[in-house]
């Protein structure tokens, strides 16, 4: 017996300095506290017990008893503590009571070691009955043979207690050798439980490793699901340049094929910003290597399956424990849309410079060609003038006459500047490219070497364009002239080609496209092909800038292209040009087409020096300039009063001249500069005039506000405004006013006999 007890003794000591080591290297495990203090317990109860050897008494029986069920009861807490159950206080304090109650009584009627025993086995049984409970409770573990075989330890000392109680009751051997025997099977007991808690220990142990594990496999499956699913791209490279990791969205920017083999980094040639190769030590995987620090927004271009693609970069190092480099982690966002953006958006910019550059030359073209206009008119009329008050044979009428060729060329220039401001009206009909084109192919037939082939190419089924027939053959007969110069005196090929386009061509410019789903027809493109000696990229990005030229000096004036362009656009047309130096130069225009069928073409009319109207016959040359020395008369019938005129402008040199003109036709003219005046003289004598001539664009109050003035007064007053810009707002304006007709000033003053004997009403 005290064998068993030293035994027992130092058994109990093991287990509680290993489960108190456990109990300090593991404190998230709860059982091996309480197996430790288990076996504190079963030390003292041990030591009670071989004090009761050496002295009889109740009082040490009962205290080892109690601090042996505070043993089992520690093992039973460590238990639940490590099934994270809740303690059981009341039912160990029940116990407890109960066992104490026991020990108690039998030691007032004097007990005996068999009603001892027989109380602890009762106690001891019904804690293996809640031990036993509380594995075959554990549903989900009962699969772990750890908790199998501590239940079926559990159920075997729950036998073995039934089975020592009916042997103590049944009066079997003596007390001494049944508590040895009740000692030594307990003990051996207590060894595979302390085995199987261990080995809980261990199992907790690794449920957690594997717990972990499985949380950081789950969390590196989310990280890794969330970086393939990010929009930007995601690079890890190794010191060595390899690819360590790609997401999703980067294999997409490079263009890698699914599981394909990855290209090795050097492959991939990075670009800078300006378009030009990036140097080696400012890339940024470079830039890592060298410092050790990470890179930030910088923008990197790379060819990719034929294109450019820009990416915003970022990219740092990562470190092992010990500070060497493991990887460099590159993030990058694509943004060769927004880089396509920006280039469209520095385009539009451009575009809009030159086109307010453009707006504000015409602006001022428009007002300086007004002014410009009125001086050549008066040049032109004192000069007719002159030249009829001098006899034939005059040696100043040959002055005259120069004065007169200089002063018609400073008009046309006035004309190119006004097609080139857009002040210049149009009288947009339908008509055929064709026959413009044929026409203007005879005239430019007269003007080159016969060692120019010149050729004209129609597609069938042409439709016909809402357009100015002058101002396109202007157009046509400008660049076909152009064409000539650049063929530079050489034998070549100058080709005049008209097709239609659809709305679904390419080629078609953006601003047609629109048009053209309106009218649901397409655009009819008119090319003009040279084989010369073509233009740089510099030069073409020029050539529609106002007097810009690459002629000599005293050969262009830099206004035939940006008049082309001002005609074209006034047109609602786009223009585009294809050159290559050396290798020629096409001009293709785009017109939008109409449904409607163009009239019969009639001979153009031109003005001649002394004001009458002449025919150009198509494909001849135009008439030439006569000059009159005769003034016609009036009207036929002597006897006839002369027509009052009343002539309005705020230029005085026009008023003096045009008092002259009139006079010397034989009507009466009151030419005033006022148009306070002007009304005032009709207030005066409303029926003493039979035509108002106002200019438009005075100073003050209109030629149209002075109608409304004088047609309020007297309504059948015949009413003309003459201006350098009539534009459909003018017309309507003037119409709702009562003005009788609008003139073109260009021209009003070499015909205006003629204007005013249509718009005068004769005296009978």
């Amino acid at each position: 017996m005290t064998t068993l007890l030293l035994v027992r003794l130092g058994l109990d000591v093991l287990i509680a300095v290993a489960f108190w080591w456990q109990m300090r290297r593991y404190p998230a495990i709860g059982g091996p506290g309480w197996w430790s203090l288990s076996g504190v317990l079963s030390i003292a109860g041990s030591v009670v017990l071989l004090w009761r050897l050496s002295s009889e008494g109740p009082l040490l029986a009962g205290l080892a008893l109690v601090l042996l069920f505070g043993s089992h009861a520690c093992g039973w807490l460590g238990l639940r503590r490590y099934l994270q159950l809740p303690l059981p206080w009341r039912v160990l304090s029940g116990m407890l009571v109960t066992l104490v109650s026991l020990l108690v009584v039998l030691a007032a009627v004097g007990p005996s070691a068999l009603h001892v025993q027989l109380v602890y086995l009762l106690v001891m049984g019904a804690m293996a009955l809640c031990v036993l409970h509380d594995l075959l409770g554990l549903r989900s573990q009962r699969s772990q043979p750890e908790y199998r075989v501590l239940a079926a330890l559990t159920a075997s000392e729950l036998l073995a207690l039934t089975a020592l109680s009916a042997w103590l009751l049944g009066g079997g051997q003596a007390l001494d050798t049944v508590a040895a025997r009740f000692m030594l099977f307990f003990l051996l007991s207590k060894f595979l439980r302390v085995l199987v808690f261990s080995t809980l220990v261990s199992l907790r142990l690794r449920q957690e490793v594997e717990q972990t594990r499985q949380g950081m496999a789950e969390r590196e499956a989310e990280s890794r699901a969330l970086v393939d699913n990010l929009g930007a791209g995601v690079l890890v490279l190794g010191p060595d340049r390899s690819v360590a990791r790609i997401n999703a969205a980067a294999q997409r920017f490079l263009a890698w094929p699914e599981g394909g083999r990855p290209p090795a980094t050097g492959a991939w040639p990075l670009l800078a910003p300006d378009g030009q190769r990036l140097p080696r030590h400012e890339m940024p995987f470079e830039r890592v290597l060298a410092t050790g620090q990470p890179v930030s927004d910088v923008v990197v271009g790379i060819h990719i399956a034929g294109e450019i693609r820009w990416a915003l970069c970022n990219a740092y190092p990562e470190n092992d424990a010990l500070g060497g480099l493991r990887h460099v982690v590159f993030t990058f966002v694509d943004i060769t849309a927004l880089r396509q953006m920006q280039q469209q958006q520095r385009a539009l910019e451009q575009q809009l410079a030159q086109s307010q550059k453009m707006e504000a030359l015409g602006t001022l073209a428009g007002g300086v060609a007004h002014d410009f206009n009125n001086i050549l008119a008066a040049i032109l009329g004192n000069a007719d003038l002159a030249r009829q008050d001098l006899p034939p044979g005059a040696p100043a009428r040959q002055s005259l006459h120069e004065i007169s060729s200089a002063a018609r060329r400073g008009r046309e220039l006035v004309r190119q500047i006004l097609a080139f401001s857009r002040q210049q009206p149009l009288a947009r009909t339908p008509v055929c490219p064709d026959a413009i084109v044929t026409e203007t192919c005879s005239l430019l037939r007269t003007a080159i070497a016969p060692n120019v082939q010149l050729v004209k190419e129609v597609a069938p089924n042409g439709l016909a364009i809402l357009a100015d027939p002058t101002r396109l053959g202007q157009v046509l007969l400008n660049l076909g002239t152009n064409a000539v110069h650049a063929l530079q005196g050489r034998p070549g090929r100058i080709a005049y080609r008209i097709d239609t386009v659809d709305l679904d061509d390419p080629g078609l410019p953006p601003a047609l496209v629109e048009a053209g789903r309106r009218s649901g027809l397409g655009a009819v493109r008119i090319a003009v092909n040279d084989d010369g000696c073509g233009m740089d990229d510099a030069t073409r990005a020029r050539i529609f800038e106002p007097f810009f030229t690459t002629k000599g000096v005293g050969q262009g004036t830099g206004l035939g292209l940006p008049m082309v362009l001002g005609i074209v656009e006034a047109h609602g047309g786009a223009i585009t040009v294809d050159s290559r130096l050396g290798e020629g130069t096409t001009f293709t225009l785009y017109f939008p087409a109409t449904a409607d069928k163009p009239p019969a073409l009639e001979p153009e009319v031109v003005f001649v020096d002394n004001g009458t109207m002449a025919p150009i016959q198509s494909g001849g040359p135009p008439p030439t300039a006569t000059f009159s020395v005769e003034s016609p008369a009036m009207s036929d019938e002597p006897s006839a009063a002369p027509a009052h005129i009343l002539y309005l402008d705020d230029d005085d040199t026009l008023v003096f001249l045009v008092r002259r003109l009139l006079e010397r036709r034989g009507y009466r003219v009151t030419a005033v500069c006022d148009q306070q005046e002007a009304i005032d003289a009709v207030r005066a004598q409303p029926q003493g005039f039979q035509l108002l001539m106002t200019d438009y664009n005075m100073p003050g109050m209109s030629g149209i506000d002075v109608a409304r003035e004088v047609l309020a007064i007297n309504p059948a007053l015949p009413v003309a405004v003459a201006s350098g810009y009539i534009s459909d707002e003018l017309q309507s304006e003037a119409q709702a006013a009562g003005v009788t007709e609008v003139v073109f000033k260009t021209d009003a003053v070499e015909a205006f006999c003629e204007v005013v004997a249509r718009l005068v009403s004769p005296k009978n």
